[in-house]
């Protein structure tokens, strides 16, 4: 069956010129994550992809399609957004919904519509006639269900774990904000407070540079030119980009490219050891995350490897860092906002008196530890519906006698 007949694609959608409603960008969509909810309320004026709750949208521009930027819309039965979705509806007796998401984020439709693109360097576009053309397996709707739930269950337990995520780092921020921005920590009350470079602050307390609390080493890129450098490999050693640094949370587990040994050696690459704070500090300034094993990065990432972590611990630093008003110290170019590495040497810390570190770091360290271990939990699940997905879609497992909860 091909899949315009297995699907709508494109549906039209009656939405009302200067109406509000629910509205989706690319950046909205997170590789990997099966649902997308709306962040914001837009005016509809006219030409916008348009959706329903639980259509899909799949990203038909580069690099949003071979980033694997494919989401299933959950919210409201009328919502528009980039016209850089295509969306795709289930039909009624003919297909499923949840079975669909998992069809066009399957290699099946995917690499297809990644072949078909064409265009200028950089602004190529899926070609939507090609992706029509597509041959899609004829499961009946109850198989199709099957495989929809199978699969479901894995992205639901990611959800969950992703919401009890974003409630820890919520706990962490608020106590980080509490002690050291409102400064409501345990004594507080008989503190007294004196100038510095950051404004106000206790009297005990110090503002040094990043350098004198961290050795700080920039990262490297190999010529691209020298083909073996880079691997897919995970038996090499993970290379950090700012597209990394941008999917992780407060941990990173893994990377899109890998560095040869050959590779780290001839270029000098410096090596970042496991539990370290790293930041990206040009173009996207001020992301950042700590490492779980030994890793390398590209030139626009610093690593911050702490001298005395009972004067500054690894959590404190990451939300310090996180926390940090970057505004102040870079310039805009033709490239975007950047501040160099001599500016990341030198900002300034704030560091606290260490009863009150110590009692701080005992207060997050179970909430870091419980983020680190999510994570990991999902990055486990992910691996596994990856596995089952093409092998379902293709009917190598079959479900029909399955009974599945």
């Amino acid at each position: 069956m091909k899949l315009s007949d297995f699907c709508y694609i494109n549906p039209a959608e009656q939405l009302n010129r200067n109406e509000e409603y629910e509205f989706i960008e690319m950046a909205d969509l997170t590789p990997g994550d099966r649902y997308v909810f709306s962040k914001q309320k837009r005016i509809f004026n006219g030409s916008f992809s348009k959706f329903s709750n639980k259509d899909t949208l799949m990203a038909k521009i580069t690099p949003c399609l071979e980033n694997g930027k494919v989401s299933q819309y959950i919210g409201e039965n009328k919502a528009f957004g980039s016209t850089e979705f295509n969306v795709f509806r289930e039909k009624e007796n003919v297909s499923n919904a949840d079975y669909l998401y998992y069809l066009i984020s399957s290699t099946l439709v995917k690499e297809p519509a990644i072949k078909s693109m064409s265009g200028a360097s950089g602004r190529q576009r899926a070609n939507l006639d090609k992706i029509k053309e597509i041959d899609v397996p004829e499961f009946n709707i109850t198989t199709q269900e099957k495989i929809g739930k199978i699969l479901s269950n894995y992205d639901d337990l990611i959800e969950n774990n992703n919401k009890r995520i974003k409630i820890l780092e919520e706990m962490a921020q608020k106590i980080y904000k509490e002690w050291f921005v409102d400064f409501k920590f345990p004594g507080y009350e008989t503190t007294t407070f004196k100038d510095s470079e950051l404004g106000k602050i206790p009297t005990a307390w110090e503002v040094i540079k990043a350098n004198e609390i961290a050795n700080i080493y920039i990262g490297r890129t190999p010529s691209r030119k020298d083909f073996d450098c880079f691997t897919t490999c995970n038996k090499d050693k993970k290379w950090v980009s700012i597209k990394d640094i941008g999917l992780s949370n407060e941990f990173i587990f893994d990377t899109s490219e890998y560095l040869t040994e050959d590779a780290i050696k001839k270029y000098n690459v410096p090596l970042i050891p496991k539990n370290t704070v790293i930041l990206s500090f040009k173009l996207t300034v001020g992301k950042v995350t700590i490492t779980t094993e030994e890793m390398t990065s590209n030139e626009a990432i610093a690593q911050f490897q702490i001298k005395d972590k009972e004067q500054i611990p690894t959590n404190y630093l990451y939300l310090y860092l996180k926390n940090f008003e970057y505004n102040n110290l870079g310039n805009t170019s033709s490239i975007g906002n950047a501040i160099n590495s001599t500016i990341v040497k030198n900002m300034p810390i704030m560091v606290p008196q260490k009863e009150v570190i110590k009692e701080f770091n005992k207060n997050i360290a179970s909430l870091f530890d419980h983020i680190k271990n999510l994570t990991l939990k999902n990055m486990n699940l992910k691996q596994t519906r990856d596995l089952l997905l093409p092998r379902l879609i293709s009917g190598e497992i079959n479900v029909e006698k399955m009974e599945i909860a």
